[in-house]
């Protein structure tokens, strides 16, 4: 259920949350040089890997742009504070260089919108990715309800990986049900279900959903 994400287009690459298991995701795949970190909130599940970001500060020699909304910026100045601090001086250790979102923002061609959604009591967003040479994906890891001008800004998305915690509802996440009809309303060409709780069972799963819908695993690649 601890989602991350990384997005790589023309050699720049974007990491979606600093999930408590970043050290293993990364050493699997290899990855060792990111340019910048987006996050979607400030839950623990998101965030918790934080300190692991130091190895990219290290081989950037720099500090490593984090990109958040302001209460989620908050958030990580007050569990992190010493990253932040004008005392952070030593190298190896994680330098953020904070953006605030305000708006779509860019990485030379690349295109990320942040897209508010509902999911708990905290502050959260997705993100739509576009890309003049490669299909366009949105990435909505964790929601209870898509607004209806995110939801404008979803449709005809050619990839969208979004949120099924389990069959049943739940508070603060979609259900699968919930899920397919957010699939069905974007008029997805393409979705995967990801945040998936141990209720499901993955292959069973697979086999009912309807064609076009996918059930994601750790380490999925999709290509763009």
């Amino acid at each position: 259920m601890r989602s991350a994400a990384m997005l790589q287009m023309d050699g720049t690459r974007v990491l979606v949350d600093s999930g408590p298991d970043l050290r293993a995701q990364a050493l699997r795949e290899g990855l060792r040089e990111i340019d910048a970190v987006i996050y979607t909130h400030a839950h623990l599940d998101h965030v918790a890997g934080f300190d692991e970001l130091r190895a990219f500060c290290w081989r950037k020699d720099g500090p490593l742009p984090m990109h958040a909304t302001a209460e989620c910026m908050e958030a990580l100045i007050r569990m992190f504070g010493w990253a932040f601090s004008d005392e952070n001086v030593y190298q190896g250790y994680v330098k953020p260089d904070a953006r605030i979102i305000d708006g779509p923002f860019f990485y030379g061609d690349l295109k990320i919108t942040p897209l508010p959604v509902e999911h708990a009591a905290v502050e959260t967003i997705g993100y739509r990715f576009d890309h003049p040479h490669t299909r366009s994906l949105a990435y909505l890891p964790d929601v209870k309800r898509v607004p209806n001008d995110t939801m404008w800004h979803l449709r005809g998305v050619d990839v969208l990986v979004v949120d099924a915690l389990r069959p049943q509802p739940h508070p603060t996440h979609c259900s699968i049900g919930e899920s397919l009809e957010i699939i069905r309303e974007a008029e997805a060409g393409e979705a995967w279900l990801t945040h998936l709780g141990h209720e499901n069972d993955h292959a069973k799963l697979g086999m009912e959903l309807p064609a076009g819908v996918h059930v994601a695993w750790d380490g999925l690649k999709i290509p763009l």
